[in-house]
C-alpha cells in the first residue's frame, strides 16, 4: 500500500522554495498552502478493478428484482428476499448478520390475481393496477361507472344513495401531450454548476405533515364506506404510454396497514383509458366495467425488520461507518430502480470491500455496517426505528428530543436511493466542514464524472433519519435517467431499466468513500443541531 497525500506541507514548501524558483516553477506562498485529505491510491486502484472489471452488481440486482420482486413491506416476498440477502452476505463472510426488528408496522399485503375490463359500450382490455392493501372482491364484479364530481362537503349530499354497486371515477381527466424530448436524461454541466453553487441550507425544522382539505377528504371516504361502491378508480398524476404510477390504498380512517382498517377496492388505470371512459360518460354513453381481484393480508404479528451486517474494524472498532439503502419496493413491478438498484449497489459495496481487504491486506480501522431498510416507502419507518432504538429519542417524524451518547460513535451514513443513474457527486446536507474531505476523495473519480459537491439538502429517503439526530448522513447526486418520468413507483420499474455501467461506477465510488471514512484519524465533522 502507498499513501498519497494530496497536499504540500508548509515545511517542505519553505525548504525547497529557493530551489523551485531556480527551476522556474512558481509556488504558492506558504500561507496559501492548504492541508488536504489523504487519498489511498492503491485502495482506489483495487476497488476500481473489482467493482468495474469483476462486478457482480447486475447478478445481485437480477436476484433481487427478477426472483424476489416486488418486495412490499410486510409481504411474504420481502421475507424471501431477506432470506436470500442474508445467505448472500454470509457467503461473503460478513459478520454480525442479523435482523433488527422494528414495529409494529401492521399488516402486509399480497396480490394473488387481478383483471379488469371494459364490457360496455364495447369490450376493451384495461391497463390497470390495484393499489396496495386493496381487499379482494367477492368474485367477478360488474357495474356501471359514475364520475364523482364534488369539491366540498355540501356537494357530497347529491351522491347519497347513488354510489352503491358502481365504479367511481374519482379524478378529472388529465391532458396528455406527445413526447418530443427523451424521457431519460443525464445532468449536464449547467445542472452540476447550479448544484455546486447552492448556498448553505437553513436549519432543519421539525416536520409536521398536514393535508389540505382533510375534513372534506375524510367526509368523502366516509360516504364511500356507507355507499359501498364496487371500487374507486383513479389515474396517476403523471405517466402515459402504458406507464402507470401506483402506490398504496387509502383507508377510510387510519392507515391501511392497521389490522382493523376499512379499505375499499382502489384501482389506478392508464391515463389514456381513464380519459376515454370520462369522455364516453361526458357524451351520456353508459360505461360498464368488470373487476376480479384476489388479495390477502399478511404479516400477522405486525412486526418488520431491517437487515444488518458488518465488517469488523481494528483499532477504532467501536466507531462505525454505515452505508445502506432501502430494501422494500412497491408492488406493480419488481422494484428495480426503486430501490433494487441501491440495495444491489450497497451489497456489492460490501463484497468489493471484502475483496479489497483480501487483495491489499488493508483492514478498516472503524467497523463497517451495511443496513438494508424496510418500510421506507410508507414513511422511512425502518431507518427511523433503527435510529430511535439505538441512537436517539425521537418523535414519530424523526425529530430528535434527546440524542444518546452512542450516536457519537457513528462517523457517517451513506445512502443510495435515486434510481439507476451514475453518481455525479454528493449532497452535504449543509455540512460545510465536510466539504474539503469529499473534495479530495471525489477528485480521484473525476474521470468517472463524480466530483460535484453541493451544500444543498435532498430528501425523501433514509439518510434523513440520521441527519435529523446529528449523525452525518449523505445521499449521492445521481443522473436522473428516467427515474421521475418512467420508473419511480411505476409498472415499468423493472430490471431492464437498470444501467449496468452506472451501477458499477456507483459501487466503486461508494466502496472507496466508505473505506476512506473508516481509515481517517478523525471522524467526519458534524453539523450543530438542536433537539426539540
Amino acid at each position: 500500500m502507498s499513501l498519497k497525500y494530496l497536499r504540500c506541507s508548509a515545511r517542505y514548501a519553505q525548504k525547497n522554495y529557493n530551489y523551485l524558483l531556480i527551476a522556474g516553477i512558481t509556488l504558492l506562498s506558504v500561507s496559501q498552502v492548504e492541508a488536504q485529505e489523504p487519498v489511498y491510491t492503491d485502495i482506489n486502484e483495487t476497488v476500481r478493478q473489482i467493482a468495474l472489471e469483476e462486478s457482480q452488481v447486475m447478478d445481485i440486482a437480477s436476484w433481487l428484482c427478477d426472483v424476489y420482486g416486488p418486495r412490499l413491506t410486510g409481504s411474504p416476498m420481502l421475507d424471501r428476499a431477506t432470506d436470500w440477502a442474508i445467505e448472500k452476505l454470509e457467503s461473503w463472510d460478513l459478520k454480525n448478520i442479523h435482523l433488527d426488528d422494528w414495529g409494529p408496522f401492521g399488516r402486509g399485503w399480497e396480490l394473488e390475481h387481478f383483471e379488469m375490463h371494459m364490457t360496455a359500450p364495447q369490450y376493451s382490455q384495461l391497463i390497470a393496477y390495484p393499489k396496495a392493501w386493496s381487499p379482494s372482491t367477492d368474485g367477478l364484479l360488474e357495474g356501471e361507472v359514475i364520475y364523482f364530481d364534488a369539491n366540498n362537503q355540501q356537494e357530497l349530499r347529491k351522491y347519497k344513495g347513488k354510489l352503491g354497486g358502481k365504479f367511481i371515477l374519482l379524478d378529472p381527466p388529465r391532458e396528455l401531450r406527445e413526447h418530443f424530448d427523451a424521457d431519460a436524461e443525464r445532468l449536464d454541466s449547467d445542472d452540476l454548476l447550479s448544484l455546486a453553487n447552492k448556498p448553505l441550507p437553513p436549519p432543519r425544522r421539525n416536520r409536521r405533515y398536514r393535508r389540505s382539505g382533510a375534513d372534506f377528504s375524510n367526509a368523502m371516504w366516509e360516504l364511500f364506506e356507507k355507499e359501498k361502491p364496487l371500487a374507486v378508480l383513479g389515474r396517476s398524476y403523471k405517466g402515459d404510454l402504458g406507464t402507470i404510477f401506483v402506490s398504496g390504498a387509502r383507508a377510510v380512517a387510519g392507515r391501511a396497514q392497521d389490522p382493523d382498517a376499512v379499505v375499499l377496492p382502489q384501482v389506478t388505470l392508464s391515463a389514456e383509458q381513464y380519459n376515454r371512459i370520462f369522455r364516453l360518460l361526458d357524451k351520456d354513453i353508459p360505461v360498464s366495467l368488470s373487476l376480479d381481484m384476489k388479495s390477502r393480508y399478511t404479516n400477522p404479528d405486525g412486526m418488520e425488520h431491517n437487515i444488518i451486517a458488518e465488517i469488523p474494524g481494528t483499532d477504532l472498532k467501536d466507531e462505525v461507518v454505515m452505508f445502506g439503502a432501502h430494501f422494500d419496493s412497491w408492488h406493480t413491478a419488481t422494484g428495480a430502480t426503486d430501490n433494487g438498484a441501491g440495495s444491489a449497489v450497497m451489497m456489492e459495496v460490501a463484497r468489493v470491500i471484502q475483496e479489497t481487504i483480501k487483495a491489499t491486506g488493508i483492514q478498516p480501522r472503524r467497523t463497517l455496517r451495511l443496513a438494508l431498510w424496510t418500510g421506507e416507502e410508507q414513511g422511512i419507518y425502518g431507518s427511523r426505528a433503527y435510529v430511535r432504538e439505538h441512537y436517539a429519542d425521537t418523535d414519530e417524524y424523526g425529530n430528535a428530543r434527546e440524542v444518546d451518547a452512542a450516536s457519537k460513535n457513528i462517523s457517517a451514513y451513506y445512502n443510495l436511493d435515486n434510481g439507476t443513474g451514475k453518481i455525479r457527486g454528493i449532497h452535504l446536507q449543509g455540512n460545510a466542514d465536510a466539504s474539503g474531505i469529499f473534495r479530495s476523495w471525489l477528485d480521484e473519480f473525476e474521470d468517472l464524472e463524480a466530483n460535484t459537491i453541493t451544500l444543498g439538502n435532498t430528501g425523501g429517503t433514509d439518510h434523513l433519519a440520521f441527519d435529523a439526530v446529528g449523525i452525518p448522513g449523505f445521499q449521492f447526486i445521481q443522473d436522473p435517467i428516467a427515474y421521475g418520468t418512467r420508473t419511480h413507483h411505476s409498472n415499468m420499474d423493472t430490471y431492464d431499466h437498470l444501467v449496468e455501467d452506472d451501477l458499477k461506477q456507483a459501487s466503486a465510488i461508494i466502496a472507496s468513500l466508505v473505506l476512506h471514512t473508516a481509515l481517517r484519524d478523525e471522524m467526519i465533522p458534524r453539523k450543530q443541531m438542536e433537539t426539540e
